[in-house]
């Protein structure tokens, strides 16, 4: 019988495993539970006899993947999968998938919120400003940034985008494109930051880009940290007091801006973006029910380590 592990640090809502566990055993799979775990060994027991994992954001490396001697596909119930060796798997013949879009309203919507935030001075009591009239600057195009521009708009925002892979899907969405990193920063009173953190995306929000940015403008990070330079961001915010900087992930350099940036910065205690019922719902359930496509009739769609 198949046997399905639905390993998670941060469990999934009692709603969404029920789904999922209705998905899987009306597919005929055994589905095993491992929540809360607080050993890596745990991890490595379970995953033994698996032949399909679903996590969330738990760490799928090497040792886990070798650990799986019967395992054929991992999900990553979101959207990054930078806690799976993906290429690992490639080597092991095991399917790595992702589920695009599920979670991409909650973090759009965390992003809105956390722009508002900065744009009222932190809730501080101060005289703030606001959203609309004011430009919108999208650092990439995927799932959660086409649901900012959508809220956004409802905010009476102007909105601006840089992205190399979808120009002309912004376009022919009334968004105006930018030729150039540097040019967006230099028009956007906001910046939301909505790239995976591999590749050409790496420490891409660096020195270079940053010192094109408007006054008093607001960067947000939804992403990863790994996007962010952060030694040359905190350079930046030291020489420009202008600026403020949220975001939903704290960065290494948390300490330097508890010294330096009071005032100007905001974090959430932990990784907040999909942290909704909905998105949670959402996630889980397209992970179940892409397991099942995968046995029952070989689709890849969402594989991402191809």
């Amino acid at each position: 019988m198949t046997k399905v592990l639905i390993a998670t640090e941060k469990p999934f809502a009692p709603a969404a495993v029920a789904q999922m566990s209705e998905i899987c055993n009306s597919a005929g799979y055994q589905v095993q539970l491992l929540e809360k775990y607080a050993t890596k060994s745990e991890l490595l027991q379970a995953v033994g006899d698996a032949h399909a994992l679903i996590v969330r954001s738990d760490l799928v490396d090497r040792e886990v993947l070798d650990a799986a001697s019967n395992l054929k596909i991992v999900v990553r119930a979101g959207a990054g999968y930078d806690n799976v060796d993906t290429a690992y798997a490639r080597e092991k013949g095991i399917c790595v998938m992702n589920t695009p879009g599920q979670n991409s309203n909650a973090v759009a919507e965390l992003a809105i919120g956390l722009a508002i935030y900065g744009i009222r001075d932190l809730f501080s009591g101060k005289m703030g400003g606001e959203l609309r009239g004011r430009t919108l600057g999208l650092h990439g195009y995927g799932y959660v940034a086409r649901n900012v521009h959508r809220i956004a708009r409802a905010f009476g925002m102007n909105v601006m985008v840089y992205t190399r892979y979808s120009k002309a899907q912004a376009a022919s969405q009334g968004i105006g494109v930018t030729k150039s990193l540097e040019e967006l920063y230099a028009v956007s009173d906001v910046v939301s930051i909505h790239v995976p953190a591999r590749g050409e995306h790496l420490q891409s929000v660096s020195m270079d880009v940053l010192k094109h940015l408007k006054e008093h403008a607001i960067i947000v990070n939804t992403a990863r940290k790994e996007v962010v330079n952060e030694d040359e961001l905190c350079e930046f915010m030291a020489a420009r007091p202008d600026v403020k900087y949220l975001s939903d992930i704290a960065p290494d350099c948390i300490d330097r801006f508890k010294q330096d940036f009071e005032g100007r910065y905001y974090f959430t205690p932990k990784k907040l973006g999909a942290q909704t019922a909905e998105a949670n719902l959402n996630a889980g359930v397209a992970a179940a029910e892409q397991i099942v496509e995968f046995f029952e009739n070989g689709d890849r769609t969402f594989q991402v380590n191809k």
